[in-house]
């Protein structure tokens, strides 16, 4: 199914799956991942021609993630998608599933930011597909921690070093961001964890992803 024609042509478009954290399950009612999260909506500043894709997911776990790389696949095939455009974002708990998904098939993505989360899925699948990530929690996220994640980014970064990259390549494939209080503070957020969904509202975060393109 092709995307819409523009002034008489077809174009590809972006596409952008953004997984919701406890909230945004679907137990919790339909849409509520919608009104509980800003990604989609912020999404749409830096291109408003992209597909957004909000899932709510069954669990954090592999029935997730399974189901989510069967849906890129299906918007990849039945959509005109420019594959070199196609990004993710996971905030908490959909941070956990789309970590598993990066571990199964990081290939499908040109960009992934992680927030708030800790890593589950498998790094070395990660590695070899090179796909950029940008890791994004609170110094004191009171749900994670953030001691996980830093050791998940340090196991990607002796990962690319075995591969005999340098590390500005690296800088380039994978970001540690851990936010110290002041940065929740100055934004009036009492809470690390549920501060990172508004990590949205980010331009240096969303814009990374974005900004994003696969040779």
């Amino acid at each position: 199914m092709p995307c819409p024609a523009v002034d008489g042509g077809l174009f590809p478009r972006a596409l952008y799956f953004t997984l919701p954290g406890y909230e945004g399950l679907y137990f919790q009612g339909v849409g509520v991942n919608l009104r509980a999260e800003s990604y989609g909506f912020e999404a749409q500043k830096y291109n408003d021609k992209m597909i957004i894709v909000a899932p709510q997911l069954s669990d954090w776990g592999m029935t997730s993630a399974r189901q989510t790389v069967a849906l890129v696949r299906y918007f990849l095939s039945a959509y005109h998608i420019d594959e070199t455009k196609v990004y993710a974002n996971g905030y908490s708990g959909g941070g956990e599933t789309m970590s598993l998904v990066m571990g199964i098939a990081p290939e499908l993505f040109t960009a992934y930011l992680h927030c708030s989360a800790q890593w589950d899925g498998d790094l070395t699948v990660l590695a070899q597909a090179k796909t950029p990530v940008y890791m994004a929690i609170g110094r004191n996220d009171e749900y994670y921690g953030s001691a996980r994640l830093i050791s998940s980014y340090e196991q990607l970064v002796s990962l690319y070093r075995e591969q005999g990259m340098t590390d500005e390549e690296i800088a380039k494939l994978v970001i540690l961001d851990v936010k110290e209080a002041d940065y929740f503070a100055e934004r009036g957020i009492s809470n690390e964890h549920g501060g990172g969904g508004f990590f949205a509202f980010d331009g240096e975060l969303m814009g990374w992803l974005f900004g994003q393109t696969k040779e």
